[in-house]
């Protein structure tokens, strides 16, 4: 490995990262001009249950502008991940051993990967499910009118956790290949994991029993599925 001048990095740097505003940049202003349609869209697992005859509200004068815009934007972030963390992996690449490169490029793709598919479990199997619960739950005479700000600060808080949950595969394999811990000594901790999980699904969910069940139960499985992989993962040797 060759070692790169202190400038050189810094501008490297810059132009990485400028790189990665570029992209984000390009997907708003494709995405700007639908930013209501979008909106539609993300609020049709609740707006589907809600009673006949009501609908979202904005309590704030500049909601209705600002929160489809919010909205584009975290979308555009989230179309440039793989622009954003190949442009982060083409920094860090050349400072990494072969036998580094060859694990991180998969579990790059797998990382990108899972968090999609967690975004997606949220916005298919999960919202319609606390949705209904919530409003199965409201109180007869009162009439649930949703803050559209509100809203979308709830869903996101959603498709990050379970995002950031259908990761647990790729740490677990993470740990296992760097020699932190065997997959025998985490199976024994199966039982300690599973409350884990349960205790994450408490704190990073709505106060409800199902939004809490469904990001629990997942972190327990996809941890299973982590450590059946990451017996097929080799050890790193003290030679590598």
């Amino acid at each position: 490995m060759t070692e790169m001048p202190f400038v050189q990095h810094l501008l490297e740097i810059r132009d990485r990262i400028l790189k990665m505003l570029l992209a984000v940049l390009v997907f708003l202003l494709m995405l700007t001009p639908f930013a209501s349609d979008l909106f539609v869209h993300l609020a049709k697992p609740l707006l589907a249950l809600m009673p006949e005859g009501t609908q979202m509200i904005a309590i704030d004068v500049a909601s209705p502008f600002f929160t489809p815009f919010k909205l584009t934007f975290m979308l555009s972030i989230f179309l440039a991940m793989p622009v954003i963390l190949y442009h982060l992996w083409a920094f860090i690449a050349p400072g990494l051993y072969q036998h580094e490169k060859s694990l991180i490029t998969p579990l790059l793709f797998s990382s990108v990967f899972l968090f999609y598919l967690g975004v997606a479990f949220a916005y298919y199997i999960v919202f319609p499910l606390v949705f209904g619960f919530m409003l199965s739950m409201t109180p007869t005479g009162v009439e649930m009118m949703t803050d559209i700000s509100r809203y979308l600060d709830f869903v996101l808080k959603i498709f990050f956790a379970f995002g950031i949950a259908f990761q647990v595969p790729i740490v677990t394999i993470v740990l296992v290949r760097t020699g932190v811990v065997t997959p025998e000594a985490l199976a024994e901790k199966r039982p300690h994991i599973i409350v884990a999980a349960f205790v994450i699904g408490m704190l990073m969910t709505p106060p409800d029993v199902i939004s809490q069940t469904l990001l629990a139960v997942p972190i327990w499985l996809l941890f299973e599925l982590g450590l059946i992989f990451s017996r097929v993962v080799p050890k790193k040797s003290d030679s590598d």
